[in-house]
């Protein structure tokens, strides 16, 4: 294989590799590790000629792309007041045993009060 350069550096690969015999982790899955590795290095590559090259307003456009390309995963909050979310519409369906909405909104207005940790 010719080096290229959005070749993983040997000590990825190595890692990747260990992971792969020490979890449940299949080719499949080792595969994707590496196609998102090359994905966000090439990005970051173009991003940065975009940052150096196009001026001032290049910064806030590279940001919007990164952030549209990229976006971060839902906070455990966000994925909390979502799984509240959705068993309040299971409940819905189901006899009283469900959440009672009261319930659900108590700890709906607790989940909102706390901080917006990742």
């Amino acid at each position: 294989m010719t080096n290229h350069p959005i070749t993983p550096p040997p000590e990825l690969v190595q890692q990747w590799i260990q992971q792969s015999t020490t979890t449940e982790c299949t080719a499949s899955q080792v595969a994707t590790r590496a196609a998102q590795w090359g994905a966000d290095t090439e990005l970051e590559a173009c991003l940065r000629l975009v940052e150096i090259d196009a001026g001032e307003d290049a910064y806030d456009f590279a940001r919007y792309i990164r952030a549209a390309r990229r976006p971060k995963p839902p906070s455990l909050k966000e994925q909390a007041l979502q799984a509240l979310s959705e068993a309040v519409k299971m409940a819905d369906d189901v006899p009283p045993e469900g959440i009672c909405s009261d319930q659900a909104d108590i700890i709906r207005r607790a989940l909102e009060q706390l901080p917006d940790h990742e």
